[in-house]
């Protein structure tokens, strides 16, 4: 095989291990940190075994890496130019059905669930119509990932406000 159909193939492998929704959500949980199997598994609300076997692949893909800290292991992303390329796909189906009377719906749909929020405890970027919880707080609405953060955000919110209020 040349070094022009290897590199199809190279990208064809990529594809594959991308190609699943839960796999897919990981990479959009590893978007701006590192996270530990626990903690995404917290947020996908996946058993530690299905995690696992997503992680494997797209560790063999390397698409993610693992770096070890003590007894965690965490996981973030090889490469910052996945994110890019899955909001870019993103974009690709936005376009893809504009114009489809059918799939108005869908467009509605698919544009609120580009992530635009950032949940102000463990700082994931969510998009509000697919956020685990949301809370107002002080006439505000914050958007959270998962029962631990809302639980964090709640016990001591002015932690977290003031902190999302520097940022602005």
């Amino acid at each position: 095989m040349n070094i022009y159909q290897e590199v199809f193939e190279l990208h064809a492998g990529l594809l594959k291990a991308l190609a699943h929704p839960k796999r897919l959500e990981i990479v959009h949980l590893l978007r701006d940190q590192s996270l530990t199997v626990g903690e995404m598994q917290d947020m996908l609300d996946l058993p530690q075994a299905n995690l696992s076997q997503h992680l494997t692949i797209l560790r063999t893909a390397k698409v993610v890496i693992a770096k070890k800290n003590g007894k965690q292991i965490y996981y973030r992303l090889s490469h910052g130019n996945f994110i890019k390329a899955s909001d870019l796909l993103r974009c690709v189906l936005l376009e893809k059905y504009k114009d489809d009377k059918l799939a108005t719906n869908l467009n509605m749909q698919m544009a609120d669930l580009l992530p635009s929020e950032k949940d102000p405890v463990c700082g994931m970027y969510i998009a509000p119509k697919t956020a685990a919880f949301a809370h107002i707080h002080q006439d505000r609405p914050y958007y959270f990932c998962a029962s631990r953060c809302l639980s964090k955000f709640k016990s001591d919110p002015a932690k977290y406000t003031i902190i999302k209020e520097e940022k602005r």
